[in-house]
């Protein structure tokens, strides 16, 4: 055999196979707003549902029973996962789920699923826990706040499992870092031509990215500087310094880090996001919020909506408000009080919208 020949064998990669099976996963948030009058008015064996949402394809619901699913599980909340009856017919479908429990200012993240048992829908169409948390102990719980809770349930739907053929590569194209790149680059102020002072701090960052960015901040760059003086320092008025520096992050980086208090702070930079005209922020901020849309916040939430012209985010105050459960709730803790002086067309709109029933977006 020549070295020529020699060197070509050499060079061909190797093959392998791997046994996958494709998942996709969601999760659905199931607002409770009125604990006590569920746990009232509900019998054990009877449920209260979710709407229909879809994850792999398929639609699913969450059925809640507030005093158990059966007389063995009186004393427990039951939890279970229904596949939409009509799907059922001569469909297998294999699913894992997850549920949790939380207060609704302080949701719970995903979790893992890989541990989890899969089970199939088709030969059950629900699959739950009946006694998933005993209800004495959930009523004691910091998780119980303001008689509102959040049921998390996170689902992954398995495809088929197949065998696919794959070949060795010998070059990896490694991710994008230009994120972190410039997220390095604000950190280290390498380059900046610009300060901001914001209360007592103050932030280096750079004009032309600014700029690009930012309509708003290109206008205050590139055409009078306002609010600059001729130090190059920019004063933001009217902002929290942690509001800034977050800011400033997506403007760099397009994310954001993990929140405390990520109700409270999502409003913040929305009313930021607004004043700078970054749109795609202010719309990450109304989707966030939406999920702590509670009787408890709907009042400050839909009056933030209706300020800085968030649609989809009052659509969602009004979704909630169109439970007559919840609205009762509302009403009884006085959440409109403050709205109905402060935004009195508002209030107009709601009753309009209401009157409609049932209530669509």
């Amino acid at each position: 055999m020549s070295p020529a020949a020699c060197r070509a064998d050499q060079s061909r990669p190797s093959s392998t196979s791997a046994i996958v099976a494709d998942t996709e996963t969601g999760d659905h948030l199931l607002k409770i707003g009125c604990y006590s009058r569920t746990k009232a008015t509900t019998p054990t064996g009877s449920f209260l549902s979710s709407a229909m949402f879809t994850v792999g394809g398929h639609r699913w619901r969450i059925d809640y029973y507030p005093n158990g699913e059966s007389a063995d599980s009186a004393d427990y909340i039951s939890l279970f996962l229904l596949l939409d009856e009509k799907a059922t017919k001569n469909v297998k479908v294999q699913a894992q789920f997850k549920f949790q429990i939380s207060s609704t200012d302080q949701v719970k993240k995903a979790p893992s699923l890989a541990s989890t048992e899969v089970n199939t829908y088709g030969e059950a169409s629900s699959w739950g826990r009946a006694k998933f948390i005993k209800r004495e102990d959930f009523e004691k719980s910091n998780d119980l706040r303001d008689d509102s809770f959040v049921i998390r349930c996170d689902v992954a739907v398995i495809g088929e499992i197949r065998t696919e053929i794959t070949t060795t590569t010998f070059v990896t194209v490694p991710p994008p870092e230009l994120n972190q790149q410039l997220g390095d680059l604000l950190d280290t102020e390498k380059g900046a031509d610009v300060v901001f002072q914001v209360g007592d701090e103050t932030f280096a960052a750079h004009q032309c990215m600014l700029a690009a960015r930012s309509p708003v901040f290109s206008a205050e760059y590139y055409g009078l500087m306002k609010e600059g003086d001729t130090a190059g320092v920019v004063r933001i008025e009217d902002m929290e310094a942690q509001v800034f520096k977050l800011l400033l992050r997506f403007v760099y980086t397009e994310t954001l880090p993990e929140m405390e208090e990520e109700d409270v702070m999502c409003q913040h930079l929305l009313v930021a996001a607004d004043r700078y005209n970054l749109q795609r922020l202010k719309l990450i901020c109304e989707e966030r919020l939406c999920r702590y849309i509670a009787v408890a916040t709907v009042g400050n939430i839909l009056a933030l909506a209706d300020q800085h012209h968030c649609d989809g985010l009052k659509k969602a105050c009004f979704h909630f408000l169109g439970s007559q459960a919840n609205l009762s709730a509302v009403i009884a803790a006085d959440a409109f009080e403050h709205l109905s002086r402060s935004c009195p067309t508002l209030m107009k709109e709601l009753v309009a919208v209401l009157s409609l029933p049932p209530y669509h977006a």
